[in-house]
């Protein structure tokens, strides 16, 4: 008896339990999935139908995408900011690249004020390519 008590003494152990290492790494892959989605919202806009074309393709960094809420709430590429910071924003941006193309995404239910306030805004910086978003309409 006593010397299976002194070889149980010397025993190490050789393997790692991975099984609370899967487990975090579960809930962090649980935790990702569902927060991605939230990170990449902008505004909830109700965008006006109409039928249009397609877009030929942009390079996408000549893109900066306006949205405005119904309620006036301005946001550049999911940044909130002011009218006339948003201006001299694109003002900036224009300077730097200009190519660039403003996307003017308005919910339909909102004032046209805001929309002709963004242009207006363009049109005195210099920046003539714009256009405003639609939602396409379904068959």
């Amino acid at each position: 008896m006593r010397r299976f008590s002194q070889r149980s003494h010397l025993v190490t152990l050789s393997e790692i339990n991975i099984t609370p290492l899967l487990d975090l790494a579960f809930v962090l892959l649980i935790i990702f999935v569902i927060t991605t989605p939230l990170l990449e919202k902008g505004l909830d806009l109700k965008l006006p139908k109409a039928n249009g074309t397609p877009d030929k393709t942009i390079n996408p960094r000549n893109i900066r995408t306006v949205e405005i809420s119904e309620t006036g709430v301005y946001m550049l590429d999911r940044r909130r900011m002011d009218l006339r910071q948003l201006t001299a924003q694109l003002a900036a941006d224009y300077r730097e690249n200009p190519n660039i193309i403003v996307y003017i995404r308005a919910d339909g239910d909102g004032p046209y004020r805001n929309v002709a306030a963004v242009m207006d805004g363009c049109q005195r910086n210099g920046i003539t390519h714009y256009s405003l978003r639609t939602a396409p309409v379904q068959p």
